[in-house]
């Protein structure tokens, strides 16, 4: 269902109901991102304990990709409908619920199960976390908001390794997902008296039921083909991977049907509405390039660290922290950059430094000093943050009010969307190169900066489709 014009919608909290309910989203949104790469540094032990190998066990954080990815769109619709606080706590209740199988799971079938329902409540608290940014700043402040929540994204998302490090150093890798019980319940305790209600219109077009079923399958053929290819593809001769292939056809099929159903609805549930504005695709594109890319360097670098450089885990978790105490530095600098110059400028010059760090990890030496490893990260993470907070303010912002669910939504998507597809790249990447002398990981790193030189490419073509007035700042 379609928010009430804003003329009927309180523009935005006043303090303190502002600050209470924005650290729910940041506590929130902080453990749907987190959970994403939390098991990254424990994939080589889970490996070993689960008897699989490491292509396998990268399925651990594919499995809570995909099913968040899968149905973020569905539930931004649902909450478009049925109001964002309501299916912002039920995902919650879900996500932290999941987290108990997770942690009994003795296999990695019951594992990627566990954390596939995961997925199912991330997808909830992440599909409406944007629209609840902008229900509660006014929209003078919307800037700020939108900056505070993309840096809790960006630092969650690369937090995983350092977090699980501490854990691991005392327990084993089941109690990675103990975290998420004691601050899951602290969330929807404090999110139903804290989180606002959205008005929303009685009389909305309900998406049909047949396109959320294409949408839930285009996606889901799509990246099993691409894991099947990654699976298939490797040295050996094998043979065409005719089953990924097919696959890859199938989700194409699916999407072509799906997008034509879509493409002349007035609130399609893929919003094709925005995605012809030149700007939102330029951002939604950087945005998959980008987050491509990190997910190349953060599933790739534990295997580095720990099994090429016989990094210890909490050393390598430590090593790897200067990649968020980075995005914690630069981050309150680029949002106070945000109106001075163009968000697409910004955004380039963010994945161009972010390019160069990758790179030069790749060409670290066989045994390299903490201190090469841990500058090298350090600009990774200031080049991200660089590009995250005005990338994420012009997805937002330039679409229309009464779209902020579809928008959004859209912004999960590209994100696990890239994720995702970084994942599944890694494993085919893997197939060819096993991680065992380094190489693999290296070709991770190469291939994850060229993904980053496009997304700077993109985004640095956001600026020629700005108003006049705004090119040169707002």
């Amino acid at each position: 269902m379609n928010a009430v014009p804003a003329d009927t919608q309180p523009d935005g909290l006043p303090q303190p109901a502002r600050g209470q309910a924005m650290v729910v989203i940041i506590l929130g949104i902080t453990l749907a991102v987190l959970d994403g790469s939390i098991v990254n540094l424990a994939l080589p032990g889970i490996a070993r304990e689960l008897n699989a190998s490491a292509a396998s066990a990268v399925w651990v954080v594919n499995a809570y990709q995909i099913a968040s990815l899968v149905m973020l769109l569905p539930l931004a619709s649902l909450g478009d409908r049925m109001g964002y606080r309501r299916v912002y706590l039920v995902g919650m209740a879900l996500f932290a619920g999941s987290s108990i199988f997770a942690m009994v799971a003795n296999s990695l079938p019951a594992l990627i199960a566990a954390r596939a329902l995961q997925g199912l409540g991330a997808a909830g608290i992440m599909a409406v976390n944007a629209a609840m940014v902008r229900l509660v700043y006014p929209r003078a402040l919307l800037g700020r908001g939108m900056a505070i929540n993309s840096m809790v994204v960006a630092l969650a998302a690369v937090a995983g390794p350092s977090v699980a490090a501490g854990i691991l150093s005392v327990a084993s890798w089941p109690w990675l997902f103990a975290l998420n019980l004691p601050l899951g319940a602290l969330t929807l305790w404090m999110g139903r008296k804290a989180l606002p209600y959205n008005r929303v219109a009685s009389n909305a077009p309900r998406p049909a039921g047949l396109d959320v079923v294409l949408n839930i399958v285009m996606f889901t053929l799509i990246f099993l083909g691409g894991e099947r290819l990654g699976m298939h593809g490797g040295p050996a001769g094998s043979g065409l991977p005719w089953a990924g292939l097919a696959l890859l056809a199938a989700g194409g099929a699916v999407g072509w049907v799906y997008l034509r159903r879509q493409w002349h609805l007035a609130t399609p549930l893929f919003p094709v509405d925005l995605l012809r504005m030149p700007v939102f695709a330029l951002s939604m594109a950087s945005s998959v390039g980008a987050f491509g890319a990190q997910m190349l360097a953060y599933l790739s670098l534990p295997f580095l660290l720990l099994e090429s450089y016989g990094r210890t885990p909490l050393r390598a978790g430590l090593l790897i922290t200067c990649w968020p105490l980075a995005i914690s530095a630069v981050a309150p600098i680029a949002g106070r950059l945000i109106g001075r110059y163009p968000d697409g400028l910004l955004g380039g010059v963010g994945m161009a430094l972010f390019a160069a760090g990758l790179w030069l990890l790749a060409a670290l030496p066989a045994q390299p000093a903490d201190l090469d490893i841990a500058w090298r990260l350090a600009l990774c993470g200031a080049g991200f943050a660089l590009f995250q907070s005005p990338n994420n303010h012009t997805i937002v912002t330039s679409a229309p009010l009464h779209r902020s669910g579809a928008a959004s939504g859209m912004l999960g998507t590209a994100r696990l969307t890239g994720q995702t597809g970084g994942a599944v790249l890694l494993s085919a990447l893997f197939s060819v190169w096993p991680p065992s002398n380094g190489t693999g990981e290296k070709v991770a790193l190469v291939v994850a900066g060229c993904l980053a030189v496009c997304a700077a490419f993109t985004s640095s073509r956001r600026v020629a489709h700005m108003p006049r007035g705004h090119r040169h700042g707002r």
